[in-house]
């Protein structure tokens, strides 16, 4: 019986997967809700269906969606990750940036809750605790290019010039694009790395 009810839920997961493959997002939505029908409160099907609900532009959908995930499997960072990105999108920085810290508590190594809580508090012009953020976001991940841009973009902000220009030597090294886009976005003169 346990196998026959693995397969099956397998199944659901490949056909849904299969059909996001081909770009038939309804089919796999439609997938997605009947495997939450025979599979009460799954939390693959939830965080689909969410996904699935604000890529088609229905964000209040999604954050209902999200809502419930969040009532059945409340202690998942990455679940509170994907309610922060919703919120944001939907401009309500102070509710994405409480889903973001909690969770950054969750799962603290989840360096991209580290990002979207810094670009939240950007948004909420609370520029120390966003260096802060941003900082942790670039320790676990310190060679994607974002998190310092984003960075040097506080800093310069902040009127730091030479902090900003410390980012900009630094993805010299490994993101030369990315250091000339700040260079010309930002003004700052900068020596070449070396």
């Amino acid at each position: 019986m346990q196998v026959t009810r693995t397969l099956r839920y397998r199944g659901f997961k490949w056909r849904a997967m299969a059909n996001l493959v081909f770009g038939r997002q309804a089919a796999a939505l439609a997938l997605f809700d009947e495997m939450l029908h025979e599979f009460p409160g799954d939390a693959y099907a939830l965080a689909s269906i969410a996904h699935l609900q604000g890529q088609g532009g229905d964000r209040n959908a999604a954050l209902r969606t999200m809502d419930r995930l969040l009532q059945l499997h409340p202690n998942e960072g990455s679940h509170w990750f994907n309610h922060g990105y919703l919120l944001e999108e939907a401009g309500e920085y102070e509710r994405a940036e409480a889903a973001f810290r909690r969770a950054t508590e969750l799962s603290p190594q989840l360096d991209r809750a580290w990002y979207g809580l810094g670009l939240v508090l950007i948004r909420l012009q609370r520029l120390d605790e966003a260096v802060a953020a941003l900082k942790r976001n670039t320790q676990l991940q310190p060679m994607s290019p974002y998190g310092w841009y984003q960075l040097a973009r506080v800093h310069v902000d902040r009127q730091e010039p030479e902090e900003a220009r410390r980012i900009i030597r630094h993805l010299q090294r490994f993101e030369p694009k990315v250091a000339a886009q700040l260079v010309r976005e930002t003004g700052l003169s900068v020596e070449p790395a070396r």
